[in-house]
């Protein structure tokens, strides 16, 4: 069992506090649509153009679930480095906490995320990290802690 404790902590310590990784991406009409038709999320505020014309933001927004799948790449990312430098480990996700979505991501725009991590639980086996989307005029889009499990 030692053992297997020492080489758990020695997995979660193949990834450095303060280290981070990022994902880009144009957001595509199509992006929107294939994403409403998986989940069956056909909100107005998504699909109809017309609609979205009569409010503040004037155009269709993406799902905030569609940009967290973003996120999630970006920590999946972070699990190709972590995998690269201790073979023997795997990263899943956890969870998230505090998600918010501070402004609205339009079709065309740019997002970029940021996973950083900030914290590493060697009792526990994971690692928190904070997930930041930025659209291309540097706006804060969206924010969310990364909870992840290393086995």
């Amino acid at each position: 069992m030692k053992d297997k404790i020492k080489y758990k902590a020695k997995g979660i310590y193949a990834l450095k506090i303060g280290e981070s990784i990022s994902f880009s991406k144009t957001i595509s009409e199509t992006d929107i649509y294939l994403f409403a038709g998986i989940t069956g999320d056909f909100s107005p505020n998504h699909i109809n153009k017309e609609y979205m014309k009569l409010n503040k933001y004037t155009q269709r927004i993406a799902h905030g679930a569609l940009i967290v799948g973003f996120m999630s790449t970006a920590s999946a990312l972070m699990g190709i480095r972590q995998r690269e430098r201790c073979k023997n480990t795997v990263l899943v996700n956890y969870g998230y906490d505090r998600i918010r979505f501070i402004k609205p991501v339009f079709i065309g725009d740019t997002i970029t995320v940021t996973h950083t991590i900030k914290s590493i639980d060697p009792e526990e086996s994971k690692i928190y990290s904070e997930d930041k989307v930025k659209n291309q005029r540097e706006e804060l889009v969206a924010a969310a802690i990364n909870i992840i499990k290393v086995l």
